[in-house]
């Protein structure tokens, strides 16, 4: 990937919907027809690589009611496919705007390939903190597997640390109960992590799950029955503390950058790695609640 085609994409949506005057990345054109235009919502079809596979219906009606009394505020960005279009970004709000029983709907239409596609869709889930660990890693697997980039390429598009990006990925080789019980929320990333490094990782899960066991019990319990560490974790931390390790942890992964805590006395500090500015600027967009 190149160094344009990452920072093009790193620019987030809003080179594409127009509100930024940024190159569009590698593998997008601009459609003839040019801006925002109404397109039935009958020739519109779901992204085949949409990284995100759970859309919560509620989220889903109650977008739909404030589509009914407003309307669609913000353009969907779609493909040219055959006779009709593909979703590349705004997908719950074209399911929304279904519900909501609109005929058409605001979009942007731009010629783009399958590669940048995929990017654009797993960016924009991203951004926006749609996606639940497992659908993020798939989203990483896609990048990796079909369109060859690397790690180091990924890291760079969605403005995560490499290491982010890695453990994710990991969590991919976990058992099917644990990912399930993952995606459904019954564990956390926290607990991930414990029944990773346990013998029987699914074992594990359960006794999670049926016990309401914390991060801390359930890191214990793996330890004693450990073969061997299986680390799966955003870069050794320095605090001895379980608690502040844990904490960084914690942080790392709503932040997607390496977290250290130094704790002395009744204060301390609290450090964040970033690689460029464009991650530098996430993490300042993350911390003070502005739009993505």
């Amino acid at each position: 990937m190149t160094e344009r085609m990452a920072k093009g994409l790193g620019k987030g949506l809003s080179a594409l919907l127009g509100d930024a005057p940024s190159p569009l990345p590698a593998g997008t054109e601009p459609a003839s027809s040019g801006g925002v235009r109404e397109v039935e919502i009958g020739r519109i079809r779901p992204n085949p690589h949409q990284p995100r596979t759970l859309f919560n219906d509620e989220s889903i009606a109650e977008l739909a009611e404030s589509i009914a009394e407003r309307g669609v505020l913000q353009p969907i960005l779609l493909r040219p496919a055959g006779e009709g279009f593909q979703v590349v970004a705004g997908e719950r709000r074209w399911r929304a705007a279904q519900r909501a029983g609109l005929h058409s709907i605001p979009a942007i239409v731009r010629d783009i390939d399958e590669s940048a596609m995929a990017e654009l869709a797993l960016i924009e889930n991203i951004q926006r903190e749609d996606l639940n660990a497992i659908e993020e890693a798939e989203g990483y697997r896609q990048l990796v597997s079909r369109y060859g980039h690397t790690q180091e390429a990924v890291a760079q598009i969605v403005h995560k640390s490499r290491s982010h990006v890695a453990n994710l990925l990991r969590l991919l080789d976990l058992p099917e109960f644990v990912r399930q019980s993952l995606m459904r929320g019954d564990i956390n990333m926290g607990h991930a992590r414990a029944v990773a490094a346990a013998p029987d990782p699914e074992l594990l899960t359960r006794e999670i799950v049926k016990k309401g066991l914390s991060v801390r019990q359930a890191e214990a319990r793996a330890k004693r029955a450990k073969r061997g560490p299986v680390e799966l974790v955003l870069g050794k931390s320095s605090a001895i503390d379980p608690d502040l390790a844990a904490l960084e942890r914690q942080l790392g992964d709503m932040l997607g950058v390496r977290v250290q805590v130094t704790h002395k006395g009744q204060g301390g500090t609290v450090s964040l790695n970033y690689s460029n500015l464009e991650q530098l600027d996430m993490i300042c967009q993350r911390l003070t609640g502005e739009p993505i």
